[in-house]
């Protein structure tokens, strides 16, 4: 059911995402071609913020904290999953991969390499800083609109 927990963590995931997404893009190679990057990670937070963290809203300022954490681990381990497939896809189209089962376990070194690439202060911070305010806004807007 929609109320206004679920669509206050979507908008505030979804707003990490976007910026998170403007982080990472001058840290990849230079020339990449990134197409629909920040929008299938807005997506993304979307859906986290709504089916994640909007449901476990109402239980008290600590679990909020825990709860907001919780969203930008679930919207990290997604996006490097979903760009770690699209980059998969885009390499198997090439014939880089032997067989199925090398193109899978493509995906997960794909998706390692990355958050190794990504893995630097300014981006971290703003996880979990951002993470943080997205868990307490949620928790405050399960207070006041319940």
């Amino acid at each position: 059911m929609p109320d206004a927990a679920r669509l206050v963590a979507a908008t505030c995931m979804a707003l990490i995402a976007f910026i998170v997404s403007g982080q990472i893009i001058p840290l990849m190679p230079e020339g990449l071609d990134f197409g629909y990057f920040t929008y299938v990670n807005i997506g993304l937070g979307l859906l986290v913020g709504w089916i994640v963290m909007g449901k476990r809203a109402g239980r008290g300022i600590t679990n909020a904290i825990n709860n907001g954490i919780t969203g930008v681990v679930v919207l990290l381990f997604w996006g490097l999953f979903v760009q770690g497939c699209y980059e998969m896809f885009r390499q198997a189209m090439r014939n880089r991969y032997d067989g199925p089962f090398e193109a899978i376990g493509a995906i997960f070194r794909i998706g390692i390499d990355y958050g190794y690439t990504i893995a630097v202060p300014g981006i971290i911070w703003t996880l979990l800083i951002g993470g943080i305010l997205a868990g307490l806004a949620t928790e405050f807007a399960w207070r006041r609109w319940r």
